[in-house]
């Protein structure tokens, strides 16, 4: 669970690692153009029931904390839907990412030769 830290406020917002990762990318390519929008999300179990709205602006603080070390994959169209969302009135709108799960298309399959794509194995020694 990664953190945004956002102005002075003494309560840090908890995001998943990847999907902060997301946001990152869509906030700070909004604020490098100039231009303010709100974020706004609904409240994680555990928490008081109900909904936030930041004003995100240039001018206030802002600092992006992952537990994982490591970047993920970042997906292209996510931050686009997410890029969307923060040109409408309604700012960004943290959603799910919508993952594509229709089948992979694959070419047909290929002759594997022995001595060219595998080794040969010798059998019973």
């Amino acid at each position: 669970m990664g953190t945004l830290y956002y102005g002075d406020s003494g309560t840090p917002i908890g995001i998943e690692d990847r999907v902060l990762a997301h946001l990152k990318v869509a906030i700070i390519t909004k604020l490098r153009r100039g231009e303010s929008f709100t974020l706004s999300w609904q409240h994680a179990d555990g928490q008081p029931r109900g909904r936030s709205t930041l004003w995100v602006h240039q001018s206030v603080p802002l600092r992006f904390v992952f537990d994982e070390p490591e970047t993920p994959e970042l997906s292209r169209q996510w931050i686009e839907e997410l890029m969307r969302s923060a040109n409408s009135t309604g700012g960004v709108q943290l959603v799910p990412e919508h993952l594509d799960t229709a089948p992979i298309p694959t070419a047909e399959q290929q002759p594997v030769q022995v001595g060219v794509d595998v080794q040969e194995v010798e059998q019973g020694r």
